[in-house]
């Protein structure tokens, strides 16, 4: 068994909270700028290089060739949207339709070549991640996303780690899968690759994500035409440049930074395509849905579609539960990254006899959290993705206060003068289908419903009906009757279900992921069952003595 996340994350940085909040200030900057020049922390040593260069600029990947356009847009930090790390080359149709040929060209001959040797390409590519490039990836990733130290180390590092090294042992575990064989003949089963290309269209908030929708098709031997998304593009070059030094052949995977519209009408009419690796938004994934189902009669073979969605995640609390742990479950589910994780608690149901205490915990500890730029490591949260992300976050945060029912008891405000920050906003409601109870927001902002303690089981159905998605969710209770209840009553309310935790953190290898209903597909990134989506078997049959009369024995 490879090891766990837990061990390749030897060395990171834990990013506490402490003090009051502040926004980082440009003499804070400096200061911090002084000390990773001292050479305190390799990794904000790398971040600060990458901050100082020139801003680069980033091609696209095409059968081996970097390739560039004559329209370039700017990639900034979501800390400091005025500073540009680099520009990417927006393409158009016809460098999609390169890519599908490039992936075409290579098809035959990474198909034919031994699954071992595939294995060896990325677990060569996790070894070089867990050396030399792993400050480099850490680095793209605070830049450009705006993740704190901790935050990139877990994902950009460790969990990228782990799915290359887990799923060589899966794609071991599928291969070995064989049929029974009598005597006189030799059965097998066969994992080919799908017939045609895949797309990889992938999210901005994990970088491991990315590379892994793109990565675990190519694994078994498939060849992949990869989107990123706009906002992750300046770590999505560190990921080709790592498959490149990991000696992934040219054109197995190309990246194309292209519109979704420009990706999708060249992709979706082409008759090879067969299958898509997709992270993102239900609204996206359900037109995409629908896009390939108008086309399905020009396929070669019927695509496989594999989508991981929204959220709308919840902790649901028991009146015997712990006030500082379901605080801690709150305050550390709801805001780390901002409240961008796909996992993210952006509802919980407390008890009433809880509450008090609840409260008096959760708002000391999101009151005390630091916030600014990654540069200065001791900052618990940092900038949301975007001016868009920002906006439509900030329009939630004044539907709140114009309402009734709803009062705010942490955050509340916002300012994007400098970069897109946003208070870690906790509402309180006494309307269990509140607006922010059952949209997806995607950032800081975490709702709670007090309910009557007697109502425990009812509220358990609350749960259950209020919202269309099943991602994640999590019971924290001490009484084994109350969890198993909500066990019950929550089966198909979260594909990932914890009892005692926030319902973040998902660990390869540990808790493989997925959500049903509205989230997805449920294909569980980081399990063998996602690998097996990427395979067309074949059954093979060979007789030795074959029969040489068409007689059975029962004619005489």
């Amino acid at each position: 068994r490879r090891r766990s996340k837990k061990s390749s994350m030897a060395g990171g940085v834990s990013g506490g909270a402490s003090g009051g909040r502040r926004r980082a200030s440009k003499k804070s900057s400096k200061k911090g700028s002084k000390k990773m020049k001292r050479g305190l922390n390799p990794k904000m040593a790398k971040y600060q290089e990458f901050k100082d260069r020139s801003p680069i600029d980033i091609p696209m990947y095409i059968g081996g060739q970097k390739v560039t356009s004559a329209h370039k847009k700017a990639l900034t930090m979501p800390h400091d949207h005025q500073h540009v790390l680099g520009y990417y080359n927006q393409g158009d149709a016809s460098h999609v339709a390169a890519a599908i040929d490039a992936a075409l060209a290579a098809k035959s001959a990474w198909a034919a070549l031994p699954w071992q040797d595939r294995a060896a390409v990325f677990l060569r590519a996790a070894d070089l991640l867990a050396g030399p490039f792993r400050d480099r990836m850490n680095a793209a990733t605070m830049l450009a996303q705006s993740k704190n130290v901790f935050q990139a180390e877990i994902d950009a590092a460790c969990e990228l780690i782990d799915f290359f090294r887990f799923n060589v042992q899966y794609m071991t575990q599928i291969y070995s899968e064989q049929p029974e064989s009598l005597p006189g003949m030799w059965n097998r089963l066969e994992y080919r690759p799908l017939e045609g290309f895949i797309f990889a269209l992938t999210p901005f908030n994990f970088t491991s994500i990315a590379a892994n929708l793109s990565a675990a098709p190519a694994m078994m031997g498939n060849v992949v035409v990869w989107k990123p998304a706009e906002t992750q593009i300046y770590s999505a070059q560190v990921i080709m440049e790592l498959f490149e030094a990991a000696g992934l052949p040219a054109g197995v995977i190309n990246m194309v930074t292209v519109s979704g519209q420009a990706a999708g009408d060249v992709i979706f009419a082409h008759k090879d395509f067969a299958g898509i690796h997709f992270t993102g938004s239900t609204g996206v994934f359900r037109q995409l849905w629908k896009d390939i189902a108008g086309n399905i009669e020009n396929y070669r073979s019927y695509p496989r579609i594999v989508g991981e969605t929204g959220g709308k995640d919840f902790v649901m609390v028991h009146s015997s539960a712990n006030a500082a742990e379901v605080a801690t479950a709150l305050s550390r589910g709801a805001f780390e990254f901002q409240g961008q994780k796909c996992s993210a608690a952006s509802r919980a149901y407390i008890p009433a006899s809880l509450w008090p205490a609840v409260k008096e915990i959760l708002v000391a500890q999101v009151n005390s959290f630091k916030q600014g730029s990654p540069e200065d490591p001791s900052n618990f949260v940092n900038a949301v993705i975007s001016e868009r992300a920002f906006d439509r976050i900030a329009g939630y945060i004044d539907y709140v206060k114009s309402q009734p029912d709803a009062e705010i008891i942490t955050g509340g405000t916002y300012d994007k003068s400098v970069g897109y920050y946003i208070a870690p906003t906790t509402v309180v409601t006494t309307n269990a289908k509140f607006r922010t109870m059952v949209e997806e927001i995607f950032g800081p902002v975490l709702t709670i419903f007090i309910y009557p303690d007697a109502q425990y089981p009812e509220t358990l159905e609350l749960v259950d009906q209020t919202s269309e998605y099943a991602l994640t969710g999590s019971i924290i209770a001490t009484d084994r009757y109350a969890i198993q209840l909500a066990n019950e009553k929550l089966m198909h309310a979260a594909g990932n279900f914890y009892i005692n935790d926030k319902p973040t953190g998902a660990v390869v290898g540990q808790q493989p992921f997925g959500g049903a209903r509205g989230s997805g597909t449920n294909d569980k990134a980081g399990a063998a069952m996602n690998l097996m989506r990427w395979t067309s078997a074949r059954t093979i049959k060979e007789t030795f003595v074959p029969p040489a009369d068409y007689r059975y024995p029962f004619l005489g």
